[in-house]
């Protein structure tokens, strides 16, 4: 999985969310100022995550974004997912895509990037919103 910035938007966007979602829709430029995120790229990120079923949008005066669903529903894995433009079949761990690759296939270092990326899967689909509002640390594996 490749955490790419505008992935690390998204979730600071659903955290955004999140820390307000009791109070009503939030305007898109509270969230750009809340969590330093350009507007215009924010504009496109919320319309992915609606597209994913992680937000919806109330038009108007009034209007502005809010969770679909509730934080403790909402894994960082995800909003990740909701983010991905390529598809992930086609992407080597440590490469942009196998295609690129001129050790595909023969890649000594390739166990140690598996490894990595269980450990970082695990810890994505482990980690919910609710638990980052709650400043709580995924456990380390094995504990």
């Amino acid at each position: 999985m490749l955490i790419t910035q505008k992935k690390q938007y998204a979730l600071r966007a659903i955290y955004e969310l999140a820390k307000h979602q009791r109070k009503g829709p939030i305007k898109t430029a509270q969230i750009a100022e809340a969590q330093a995120i350009p507007q215009r790229f924010l504009e496109i990120i919320l319309n992915r995550l609606k597209h994913a079923g992680l937000v919806v949008a109330k038009r108007g005066y009034c209007g502005g974004f809010q969770l679909k669903r509730p934080p403790r529903e909402i894994t960082v894995e995800d909003i990740f997912k909701s983010m991905e433009d390529i598809d992930e079949a086609t992407v080597c761990v440590s490469c942009i895509s196998k295609s690129d690759c001129p050790f595909y296939g023969a890649c000594a270092f390739l166990p140690v990037w598996r490894e990595m990326q269980k450990a970082i899967d695990q810890i994505c689909t482990g980690t919910t919103v609710q638990s980052l509002l709650e400043n709580k640390s995924v456990q380390p594996l094995g504990e």
